[in-house]
């Protein structure tokens, strides 16, 4: 799915990675953990092709890609929402955007009739439980419901990859552990990649089977935790999961 191959990048003289591998095969799910200014961000913004490597290649799906990828879903942990449009035009707006540019901005226009487009959209209201908030605003909306019209947004576009900074950090403890929860589960069922920034250890035992530990800069070589489980709530109780945390807490004591 993902192939970084001897990937360099930098900002100024100053590089975060330097001859940077490593892979990601197809439906996994990684958490990406480290301390502050790793490059965590830098490496999604990179996979996301908002940003290019100096040195080496990217590719996804056998591709490189210069300009941003149909088929990556990307959720920010400011949600990225509109505050003048509705939870159903904000949950809309990737769906118009591909129909009025086409799937890339550049290729043809693909039709999408409205009543399509509509029902599509209102599947994913309904099935991230905010279709009653249909015709409300961002500012009256709880995190949570922010975060869930942002979820709704991605999914609506039928990603096959999905990028989440830190999206559900901002959140309360319950709502963050509801919405990891439930963004595991829709990757599992629609068979989404799903690659996950964040700096808190524990989240990033529960979300990722796989753990992409980043040191300080310049990273050279890709630390890899196998974290193979099964995320459901029961799991934050298991021994498994204390191990990994005391873990992951052990591999990030040397960056204090």
């Amino acid at each position: 799915m993902i192939r970084l191959e001897a990937m360099t990048f930098g900002y100024g003289e100053r590089p975060v990675f330097e001859r940077f591998s490593w892979e990601v095969q197809r439906g996994e799910i990684w958490a990406i953990l480290g301390p502050s200014g790793c490059g965590k961000s830098t490496l999604l913004l990179l996979l996301a092709a908002l940003l290019h490597p100096q040195a080496g290649t990217i590719h996804i799906e056998g591709r490189r890609w210069e300009r941003p990828r149909p088929r990556t879903g990307l959720i920010l942990q400011d949600y990225g929402l509109l505050p003048w449009a509705t939870v159903r035009e904000n949950a809309a707006l990737g769906l118009r955007i591909r129909r009025f540019y086409g799937p890339d901005g550049r290729h043809a226009p693909r039709d999408m009739a409205t009543a399509d487009l509509d029902r599509r959209v209102g599947y994913w209201l309904e099935r991230l439980g905010i279709d009653s908030l249909a015709g409300a605003y961002p500012a009256q909306l709880s995190g949570g419901q922010r975060q869930r019209t942002a979820i709704a947004r991605t999914f609506a576009l039928e990603p096959d990859l999905l990028l989440m900074d830190e999206p559900f950090s901002a959140l309360d403890a319950p709502t963050r552990e509801s919405l990891q929860e439930l963004t595991l589960a829709l990757c599992a069922e629609r068979g989404v990649t799903a690659l996950l920034v964040t700096h808190a250890i524990e989240e990033a035992a529960f979300v990722g089977q796989r753990i992409l530990l980043l040191g300080e800069p310049p990273n050279r070589r890709a630390t890899i935790i196998e974290n193979p489980h099964d995320p459901t709530p029961d799991y934050r109780a298991h021994p498994d999961y204390r191990r990994t945390v005391a873990e992951l807490r052990r591999r990030l004591e040397v960056f204090r």
